[in-house]
């Protein structure tokens, strides 16, 4: 009996480690509260039907609106390879004097709304577009079937400016007029 005592004392031992280190984490995110979970939203609610007048492009209004204020920006979806926000209604958007590569004749990139070739430019040239329910959340659905939008895609944009400490901005969006190509 003596011979299997430390044994037995070694396999209580370790079930009771193993049993103590698979715990539950209350705090741990689950699966199904991913970022990938969208939400049935009715997309027109957001989709203006005829063009604003008065849209400023991105980079003006990136340098004159204020925190807060009501705007009326233009731009082309973009500025990165993947300028979605995953499981979001929220997007980049790029000030239209910038060429993405499908603008420069014979320039074959695969992914021109990357605005590659104008990447210097970018920080000042871009803003994220979120589109936001009556709560201010921002809307949990993939955006291009949403909205009916793409990359490279030109849009006015109406919301409202949000800045961050380091100067970037924000749309919180009710609305968008997705310009005809």
């Amino acid at each position: 009996m003596k011979k299997f005592l430390p044994g037995l004392s070694c396999l209580i031992l370790c079930g009771a480690l193993i049993g103590c280190s698979q715990e539950t984490n209350p705090n741990a995110s689950s699966p199904t509260s991913s970022v990938s979970e969208v939400e049935e939203v009715d997309g027109s609610v957001f989709i203006l039907a005829s063009e604003p007048e008065g849209a400023g492009d991105v980079i003006s209004v990136r340098s004159e609106a204020g925190d807060g204020e009501q705007v009326l920006i233009v731009g082309r979806i973009g500025g990165s390879s993947d300028p979605w926000i995953e499981g979001r209604a929220a997007f980049t958007i790029v000030d239209q004097s910038l060429k993405s590569c499908s603008d420069i004749p014979g320039d074959n990139c695969p992914a021109p709304w990357d605005y590659c070739c104008e990447t210097s430019k970018l920080p000042t040239a871009m803003a994220l577009v979120k589109f936001v329910d009556k709560s201010g959340s921002v809307v949990k659905a993939d955006a291009k079937g949403l909205l009916g939008v793409k990359e490279l895609s030109t849009i006015v944009v109406k919301g409202q400016a949000k800045r961050d400490e380091a100067g970037n901005l924000t749309i919180l969006a009710s609305g968008v007029f997705v310009k005809q190509e």
